[in-house]
């Protein structure tokens, strides 16, 4: 768990760093010299090449309102993490809230300087409220909006083993998961962020929003201004929302076969938008249509073609054959389930086969039988590995060269697009800030592991392969990430393998 945990953090905190790398330039017009501009189209078109230095970033609405924006999206997107079409709220809805709340903190709060003319002085109202200081609340909001992979650990020794872990070694786990991710972040900033080729798609989206809620425009004759156009499409989507959200959930999936044959188990395993492939069902719901891409909006059209056709090959084409084909008995079980099974198609009793401790009792899983999973949900496990070995093929062949430059600390003599000029005049945080945060968080990790090793089963070993495997995979999986929008997971099945 902690390998794909920290590579979930390092894409997540990545992604915010470049989010404010591509926002701080968000107040004025473009440069006057395009030869300088970023050599992604998208990035060009969307990002502006100038800067204003004077704004203030780190102020009293800042800290107050990015840390109520991290703890309500971490609350909400991990409540609604358990319903079977998981509700994500992502950090542009804290984006969008905290606009009115800014504005209503700078013309509500005193604009009186403490300490005038000392040290520490400061104030809390610094002036309007300004694009730099969404952005630092919106990266706060994003630290909070990633579901917390760790919770898994929890949840499965609760409902699937039936056992219990404390309060402090479940935080302790949660903790360690999580932090790693900051180190991984600092470590890996000069190949993930500031290159011009890393241009993390899904944040050109909110840099986009930024300028529509920050920029004065004027209409045009006979439209819309940005701002205008947001605002419509965001009511009318908020509306909705309310009728498959709330009020007819049936609108997730409209499977008309199964209508028409409502006992055909055929009809149920070709048509059920739910637990079958699908097959000419309806999805009126958006996290419904955006299910298998995330947000197809904001991804390149190459990636959305990619990922399309391979969805519709595995779906369509390897599951469909492999079932009705009975590859490893697959007809004894449904064709879509995440379920575990026994040879009969039974519930698979996973506390017969363990003790108090977590081991496998070997005597007892020759009484119990193999277990088995469903067609789909073991194709799924050998397409995960698969993309995890093409991605880093794919990395060595299209980005090792630049990856060894910047290994060399060649950065300085290689042509760099204006952004990350103009981030040049900010002092950015020393790396061996990053590194100490890896080493302490690797140690806490080490002394949890040991002091509650009847919990966790986790060999000192252990948690440094874990370490080893995320260091290897974090920088293909950003790089893929940063220019498709689209990150590789390691299959949870693989980290329970190298946790026993």
């Amino acid at each position: 768990m902690v390998v794909e945990a920290a590579a979930d953090d390092d894409n997540g905190i990545t992604a915010s760093l470049l989010l404010i790398r591509n926002s701080d330039a968000s107040s004025s017009a473009d440069s006057e010299n395009p030869a300088e501009n970023s050599p992604i189209e998208q990035v060009a078109l969307t990002v502006p090449t100038t800067d204003d230095f004077t704004l203030p970033c780190v102020t009293f609405r800042t800290w107050i309102l990015g840390t109520l924006a991290c703890v309500v999206l971490s609350f909400l997107n991990q409540f609604f993490w358990y319903r079977r079409e998981p509700l994500s709220i992502t950090s542009i809805s804290a984006q969008i809230a905290v606009v009115p709340l800014g504005h209503l903190m700078a013309s509500a709060i005193t604009d009186r300087v403490f300490f005038k003319g000392r040290r520490f002085e400061f104030s809390l109202n610094p002036g309007p409220f300004n694009v730099k200081e969404h952005v630092l609340i919106t990266i706060f909001a994003n630290s909070g909006a990633g579901n917390v992979y760790a919770i898994h650990i929890v949840s499965a020794v609760k409902i699937f083993y039936k056992r219990s872990m404390t309060f402090l070694v479940a935080l302790l786990v949660v903790l360690t998961t999580q932090v790693l991710g900051f180190g991984w972040a600092g470590i890996f900033r000069r190949y993930l962020v500031e290159p011009a080729a890393m241009w993390w798609p899904q944040n050109l989206v909110q840099v986009s929003l930024f300028r529509a809620l920050h920029e004065r425009e004027k209409r045009p004759k006979g439209g819309l201004t940005r701002n205008e156009f947001f605002l419509i499409a965001f009511i009318c989507s908020l509306t909705y929302y309310v009728f498959p959200g709330y009020l007819f959930p049936m609108l997730t999936s409209l499977s008309w076969i199964c209508w028409i044959y409502p006992k055909s188990v055929l009809a149920q395993q070709l048509g059920s938008g739910l637990h079958g492939l699908g097959i000419g069902a309806i999805g009126l719901d958006w996290s419904s249509i955006s299910s298998y891409l995330g947000s197809p909006l904001a991804s390149p059209w190459f990636a959305t073609a990619n990922i399309a056709l391979g969805f519709t090959t595995v779906v369509y084409v390897v599951t469909p054959l492999a079932y009705w084909l009975n590859v490893y008995k697959a007809q004894n079980f449904p064709i879509f389930s995440d379920g575990l099974f026994t040879s009969v198609g039974q519930k698979y009793n996973i506390t017969a086969i363990t003790d108090d401790k977590f081991h496998i009792d070997l005597e007892a899983y020759d009484r119990e039988g193999p277990l088995y999973m469903s067609t789909f949900f073991s194709i799924y496990y050998g397409i995960g590995f698969a993309c995890l070995t093409a991605t880093i093929v794919h990395v060595v062949l299209f980005h090792g060269r630049d990856i060894w430059r910047l290994s060399k600390s060649a950065l300085q003599k290689r042509h760099m697009d204006v952004h990350t000029k103009l981030m040049r005049r900010y002092v950015q945080v020393p790396e061996w800030w990053f590194m100490c945060i890896l080493i302490v968080n690797v140690a806490a990790t080490l002394l949890t592991c040991h002091f509650y090793n009847d919990q966790l089963q986790l060999p000192w070993w252990g948690v440094f392969l874990a370490c080893g495997v995320a260091f290897f995979f974090t920088l293909p999986v950003g790089v893929i990430a940063a220019t498709t929008n689209q990150v590789i997971q390691l299959p949870t099945f693989a980290l329970k393998c190298m946790a026993t």
